[in-house]
């Protein structure tokens, strides 16, 4: 059985970010098929660290987009991963579930200043609600988001009330917290023009640091799950 390790922090290449920034060309509107490969960056980083915890163990695509269990005995999915939950089927686009669903994660992307204007009361509402979805079913699942964003979209007038609201929602520490929490979202502040992701938002002491991230998943897991199959005692 593969041990357990601290999770390595999420790597997002800076080459990725300049690549759509390139596309994002001062705020126009990303298309749809943009906006989705974009995402795709952020899953593929998550995935890759949270099976380097789980002990190397391998990383799928699903085959199939409806398949309630995953196509191998243990292993990390990334790509729509179907998860019935207590609310509603939901995919989500990084999922572990050896034994039913232990580990679940969307990436949340507003694109410019338009997107956050017209999506962002919509995108909060759907975090609450893909956390209870999981949490109704799978109490002890761990569920966790990131909420990317362009810089020069995030102006200050917006800053305050989007990283509070963000915050109240990312407090989900023991399995008997609210459903609607998660236990971990990361803010991804991003410059299309350099591609570097700026270390200044959200604050050093906020939860929603994507340098913490993967620490604060990593002690929630190892007390839900440590020591407990597929996992080495030792």
């Amino acid at each position: 059985m593969p041990r357990l390790q601290p999770m390595p922090p999420v790597k997002i290449e800076s080459a990725d970010l300049l690549a759509m920034g390139a596309k994002w060309s001062g705020g126009s509107n990303l298309n749809k098929k943009d906006a989705m490969d974009f995402g795709k960056v952020f899953d593929r980083a998550v995935g890759e660290a949270l099976a380097a915890m789980l002990g190397g163990i391998p990383i799928v695509a699903p085959t199939n987009l409806n398949a309630l269990t995953p196509p191998l005995p243990d292993c990390v999915e990334v790509g729509g991963t179907r998860i019935i939950g207590g609310v509603r089927p939901q995919n989500f686009d990084v999922c572990y579930r050896p034994d039913g669903v232990r580990f679940a994660f969307d990436s949340k992307t507003l694109n410019d200043a338009q997107s956050i204007g017209k999506n962002w009361q919509n995108m909060v509402n759907d975090l609450a609600t893909e956390a209870t979805t999981v949490h109704s079913r799978f109490p002890h699942a761990l569920v966790a988001f990131m909420v990317v964003i362009p810089a020069p979209a995030f102006t200050a007038a917006r800053q305050r009330a989007m990283v509070e609201t963000l915050e109240r929602l990312a407090r989900r520490h023991g399995v008997d917290g609210p459903p609607y929490m998660a236990e971990a979202i990361a803010l991804v502040v991003w410059d299309p023009t350099t591609g570097a992701i700026n270390t200044n938002i959200p604050d050093p002491a906020s939860p929603l640091r994507l340098d913490g991230f993967s620490q604060r998943i990593y002690e929630i897991y190892s007390v839900r799950y440590k020591g407990l199959p597929p996992h080495e005692l030792w």
